[in-house]
């Protein structure tokens, strides 16, 4: 008679939980029930494409989602093809996107109906670094060499590649010039490995590359280092190539170049999710940024490995959009300036 007792007892301690999981207003833990669109809104090869396939192949190797994540370029319009797209996608969960500067210099140079606002920030992953790169077989050993060498020539006669127009890199090169006197010819390409080959190849004299970007030409010994536009010299000692770490490039700033600048690699979801959404995804990049592949991507790519989630994150890139507006304004870059 007990055990009769104490079986339905269990019988109804379960039908009391099921009741109770599904009842209005339970607390239920949302995951994803078909493939994430991963929006990257940059060609494909610079630092934001190679980040996102990083984290696609840490998710799959490690089993981190049951779902897949689908990677997609949306380049067009300096990165607004892929923004809209977002800001379209209200309420979607199913669909994430990775974020460089160009979250504030693409509606700031164009005009485009957006701004970061329209979406959900959910997790700041890394700030990404600079470097002032020249090929390896010309003799400029320091940033002063170069822009001397530029000053001498005359007034166009360098020319940096960079990442699209009005975005970072040509910012960048702004300040350059602003803070030195020196005038490059900017040309523009459409991706940080298109930009990276191109001073491989002697059709441009420098550029301001990202560090994973142009990694595996400097280990080649085709690029050289000149200097980084940190604060501080980056953390990383393993050496890359046989003579240099990281940790060995000067900042511009100690070399005589008062500039710094991080570029965002971060991440949002389109307007409208709910919080137990957000946290899914916090949860998910909390693993992946444990894992070994993620440690040596950072490594490999010298990363800023400042990270901020929720009002923190908010907060930055509120700050940073105010940073950009000024910026900007003073190289002549806002839409109708």
């Amino acid at each position: 008679m007990q055990s009769k007792f104490a079986g339905m007892m269990r019988s109804a301690a379960v039908l009391l939980a099921a009741a109770a999981a599904f009842a209005p207003g339970a607390a239920q833990s949302w995951e994803p029930t078909k493939a994430v669109e991963f929006i990257i809104p940059a060609g494909t090869g610079g630092g934001a494409d190679q980040m996102a396939r990083a984290i696609q192949g840490i998710v799959a190797k490690h089993g981190l989602m049951k779902q897949a994540i689908l990677p997609i370029n949306k380049s067009g319009g300096a990165g607004a093809e892929g923004f809209l797209d977002v800001k379209n996608s209200a309420g979607d969960p199913h669909k994430i996107i990775i974020t460089l500067s160009n979250l504030f210099t693409t509606p700031l140079a164009t005009g485009v109906p957006f701004n970061w606002r329209d979406l959900t920030p959910v997790q700041m992953l890394a700030l990404d670094n600079f470097v002032l790169w020249v090929n390896a077989a010309t003799p400029y050993k320091t940033p002063k060499d170069y822009i001397e060498a530029a000053k001498k020539a005359g007034p166009g006669k360098f020319k940096m590649g960079g990442t699209g127009a009005k975005q970072e890199d040509q910012i960048i090169t702004a300040a350059l010039e602003q803070g030195t006197g020196a005038k490059f010819t900017y040309i523009p390409f459409k991706g940080g490995g298109a930009v990276a080959t191109q001073l491989v190849g002697g059709h441009v004299d420098s550029t301001v590359n990202n560090p994973i970007e142009a990694v595996a030409h400097w280990r080649a010994g085709k690029l050289r280092p000149l200097c980084v536009f940190e604060l501080n010299r980056l953390p990383y000692k393993a050496k890359v190539t046989d003579k240099m770490a990281w940790a060995d490039i000067p900042t511009c700033k100690e070399s005589g170049l008062d500039i710094d600048y991080l570029m965002l690699r971060g991440i949002f979801m389109p307007a409208g999710v709910t919080p137990d959404q957000v946290k899914y995804y916090t949860d998910l990049f909390a693993k992946v940024v444990e894992t070994p592949e993620w440690k040596k991507l950072m490594e490999d790519g010298a990363f800023n490995l400042t990270r901020l989630k929720g009002k923190e994150y908010a907060d930055w890139v509120a700050r940073e959009e105010a940073r950009h507006v000024a910026l900007m304004k003073k190289a002549g870059f806002i839409a109708g300036q």
